[in-house]
Formats: structure tokens, sequence, C-alpha cells
């Protein structure tokens, strides 16, 4: 029998990775590359059974950007690759300062993604997270004494040396080829 596994993506802190290397991850590969690198590295049959994506995106009118593409994806997502999205609009939060009134942007979706894991737990045997950040350390530590295997997929310049060292494996996404797809481009402004 295979082990099951549930894939949790933190979009905001994978983010940072697409942007370092001009490349946008190939979400269509994700199941078949991660099944495949798992696998060899347990030296068991694997099988991924869900994959969560976390995403807090601007509402309409906020951007000097066209939003619509934002929602298509996750649309994509869920309709063609039966991910599972979590989503919720980014809040905008009015603050002063010395220089005046301004905009503090706020969109953390890392307890969405906790009560996930925490809710899901009995159906997986292993957790592969997307992403580099600390706050999650506690939360694998957690899994890993309830006898889960967790693993991390990151960047070295965005993962904490907790998560990378407290997990059961580390994979470096730069160097998968595989999972990545088209060149970002840059966004056209609204007129």
């Amino acid at each position: 029998m295979s082990k099951s596994i549930y894939i949790f993506i933190d979009v905001a802190n994978i983010w940072s990775v697409q942007k370092s290397i001009k490349k946008m991850l190939d979400y269509s590969k994700i199941k078949e590359i991660v099944s495949d690198l798992i696998s060899k590295k347990i030296k068991e049959r694997v099988n991924v059974k869900k994959i969560f994506y976390y995403e807090a995106y601007p509402e309409n009118n906020t951007r000097k950007y066209n939003t619509d593409g934002i929602h298509k994806f996750m649309t994509y997502l869920k309709k063609e690759l039966n991910f599972k999205i979590r989503k919720k609009p980014i809040k905008q939060i009015k603050k002063e300062s010395k220089k005046g009134i301004f905009i503090q942007e706020k969109g953390n979706m890392d307890i969405e993604l906790a009560i996930d894991v925490m809710h899901y737990k009995k159906k997986y045997d292993i957790a592969v997270f997307f992403t580099g950040d600390s706050d999650f350390f506690a939360l694998i530590k957690y899994l890993i004494m309830c006898e889960k295997k967790c693993f991390i997929f990151s960047s070295h310049n965005n993962i904490s040396h907790e998560l990378r060292n407290g997990a059961n494996g580390y994979f470096e996404m730069i160097k998968i080829s595989q999972l990545w797809g088209k060149t970002l481009q840059y966004r056209k402004q609204k007129k």
C-alpha cells in the first residue's frame, strides 16, 4: 500500500522564489514531481491525495492593473487540476505616521494553512510544504511527534534554518528544473 501525501502551498512565500528566478511554477506538474521525489527519498510508493493552495488576493480596484487573471488562475487550479483553493482578500489598513496617512496591506494565510494541516492530519501519512516560513516550524515538529513525515520545498535564500533542518527532508526548488514553467512577465497597467 502506498503512503498518502497532502501538499500545502504557501503562495506568498513561494512567490519570492518565483521572482528570484523569474519563472512561474508549473502547477500542473507538482503532483507528479512531488510523488517521484518523495518516493525516491523514502523508498516507498506514494500517492498525492490533495493539494491545497493558499493565497490572499487584491480586491478589484485596489491595483493599477486588472486583477481578473488572479481569479481565472485560481479557477483553473480548482477545476482543471483539482486543487483545494483557500483564498481571502488582502486587507487594507489605514495607518498614520509622522509623514501622514498611508495604507498597509495584510494578507497572511498561515492560520488557514495550519488549520487544514491539523484538520486533515488523520488522512495523510506525509505532509509536503511549499514554504520557507519559520512560523510553520512548531507545526512540523508536532506532526513529526505524531509520526507524520514532513518535507519542505523552498529555496536556499527563502527558508529558515529551523524549517530546513527540522523537517524529514528539504528540496531546493530552484534546482528542480521540471517545476518551472513560463518566464515571469510584468503586468499591463490599467489605463
